[in-house]
């Protein structure tokens, strides 16, 4: 088993903030977020950190977080092996978080750093957690519509009131961390990790900035893909949704072999039809591959938990402290 990668127990968070961003192809946004993040920081008043974890970028975002980081002492980048999708890498770095605050948003500029003062007011209110909803999202209908369907399960199969607030800007105490400290999963969630230890949440209306440097990684195949694994990792409403159809039809064709029985005792024939008969046999059969295949999404989630997959792998850290080196503690 791996050894714990977490530096800090959350007894011992100084007063302070730290901002956590996944990188992905952003070489040419990365100098401009530290530009307008270390004036809100300074205001804040309190000590901060921002923390950069690489992942798996195709251009040279590395190596813009290396420059940012021997430049700026606050500035602290992870670089993962490889593409391990945005959640993961916010794991990774919330995890290194060193301050009794942790704020996540995204590369783009699309979460504009200076709201993050109005998310502190709000979290100082007693809130464990602080969302920066969009007021109008600067994303396409097609993906609005998407984020908004994949909101609204979450919201039904996980139980998450007012989900559809959620967003990838978000402020929480770090302590938070330590209900999932110990998660070693390859399947990463950090709104549903966050809900275990959480108590309390809110939500502010922030501005969401259109995109002005490069387009969007997020496609929506992955957004899917990543819905369908979420849903059969931290909940078992399919399982039990494909028990609820196949008690259905079995009231069905309990039902059909009463209407065929009562036809044979009464008029002295059989139902005719072979259509009727085809079609019943469909409908059974689809509802069986259905929920089979419901439970072999969970038995490949049990799988990847017997190989300990891990959920990310840190293959190099930069900062003031560290040269440029593989750190002690690689993967979690």
């Amino acid at each position: 088993m791996p050894t714990e990668s977490v530096k800090v127990t959350a007894s011992e968070f100084p007063i302070g903030l730290s901002v956590v961003v996944p990188v992905y192809n952003s070489q040419g946004s990365l100098p401009l977020l530290v530009q307008r993040l270390h004036p809100v920081l300074e205001s804040i008043g309190t000590p901060y950190e921002l923390v950069l974890v690489n992942d798996g970028s195709r251009d040279e975002s590395w190596r813009v977080v290396q420059e940012l980081a021997q430049t700026h002492a606050w500035i602290r980048g992870y670089c993962l092996m490889r593409n391990f999708g945005q959640h993961n890498a916010l794991l990774c770095g919330i995890r290194q978080a060193r301050f009794a605050t942790c704020v996540t948003m995204d590369d783009d500029l699309q979460n504009p750093p200076e709201e993050i003062p109005n998310l502190l007011a709000e979290l100082h209110k007693g809130f464990d957690l602080v969302y920066g909803t969009p007021a109008t999202r600067q994303h396409g209908t097609i993906r609005n519509l998407q984020s908004l369907v994949a909101k609204l399960v979450f919201e039904y199969l996980l139980g998450a009131k007012d989900s559809r607030k959620g967003s990838s800007f978000r402020l929480f105490r770090t302590r938070l961390r330590k209900a999932f400290i110990h998660y070693t999963g390859s399947f990463v969630s950090i709104d549903v990790l966050l809900t275990w230890g959480m108590a309390n949440w809110s939500y502010v209306s922030v501005r969401h900035e259109p995109r002005k440097i490069g387009v969007s990684n997020q496609r929506l195949w992955k957004q899917m893909v990543h819905t369908v694994n979420i849903i059969t990792t931290f909940s078992v409403r399919p399982l039990q949704f494909a028990s609820l159809i196949g008690f259905l039809f079995t009231l069905f064709g309990f039902g059909v072999l009463l209407w065929v029985l009562g036809r044979f005792l009464i008029l002295g024939s059989s139902f005719p039809g072979f259509p009727f008969i085809a079609s019943a046999i469909a409908i059974f059969s689809g509802a069986q591959l259905f929920a089979l295949g419901i439970i072999g999404e969970y038995l490949a989630r049990m799988h990847f938990r017997l190989l300990e997959r891990p959920a990310y792998v840190v293959s190099e850290e930069f900062s003031m402290e560290h040269s440029s080196h593989p750190p002690e503690v690689d993967s979690q």
